[in-house]
């Protein structure tokens, strides 16, 4: 594992623009708080995806639509940063309009289909279907989902917020079926980051897998199960200096 420092901000000039994407299950707000603190640098975009807290629900959730909805948040270019499905997202978001992504970094994405055949992997995968296909009531299956990717659950009874990501998570396309675009990504410029944080050998093999392909720089940093940028600190002075030296190499 690599400890990067974050090199010194010159407040002069302008901060580089973060579009953070958060995954399934809680909102943009809950999923970057530890983030916070980069607003002291960089100008942070935090948006809520549809289906989640505070707004309504919706009866579909689909990878290559949200990347489309992402084009919004892509008016000025951006370092593009995506956990979970929200990094399935940025990964198709990035490949549609490259010449506005300065940047990507994904955590964990569960995109597992670049790793398929790999026999860690795709019983991964039948897992996580055997999962969506006997989900039952929102608190059941988000309990199962937590379980099968080696997330905590909240003690007590999940609150409406959890439950509307839970019927939302529901109704997500299959990320472990996305056939990421691999030959669009390779022909970009920009820098590429892939995250993973050490606690499921299948999310290992596919984030090697995905960095070799794409290819990016491959970080790991254990102590936040899937949720890596929980940990704060670490994680964000790994950003930091991923981001400082894609903006440098953008200027030459």
């Amino acid at each position: 594992m690599t400890h990067f420092r974050p090199s010194l901000y010159d407040a002069s000039m302008p901060r580089p623009r973060l579009l953070l994407v958060h995954g399934s299950v809680v909102n943009g707000e809950v999923t970057w708080a530890a983030q916070a603190p980069l607003a002291e640098r960089f100008e942070l975009v935090v948006p809520n995806r549809r289906g989640f807290p505070p707004g309504p629900g919706v009866e579909r959730v689909d990878y290559e639509d949200e990347a489309g909805w992402l084009e919004q948040f892509l008016a000025e270019p951006a370092h593009l940063v995506g956990h979970s499905y929200g990094g399935v997202i940025a990964l198709f978001a990035a490949g549609r309009f490259p010449e506005r992504v300065r940047s990507l970094t994904v955590i964990e994405p569960p995109c597992l289909r670049v790793a398929a055949g790999n026999p860690l992997v795709d019983a991964f995968v039948e897992e996580s279907e055997a999962v969506w296909e006997r989900r039952g009531d929102p608190e059941t299956f988000l309990r199962a989902f937590l379980a099968l990717v080696g997330a905590p659950a909240p003690s007590g009874r999940f609150t409406p917020a959890l439950l509307q990501g839970a019927r939302t998570l529901a109704v997500e396309r299959y990320p472990w079926r996305a056939e990421i675009p691999l030959d669009a990504l390779r022909e970009t410029r920009f820098p590429k980051l892939v995250v993973s944080g050490a606690h499921h050998e299948a999310f290992e093999i596919a984030c090697d897998v995905l960095a070799r392909e794409l290819p990016a720089e491959r970080a790991v940093l254990p102590g936040a199960g899937h949720s890596v940028q929980r940990l704060g600190g670490p994680f964000n002075e790994l950003l930091t200096s991923f981001v400082e030296r894609a903006g440098r190499a953008d200027e030459v």
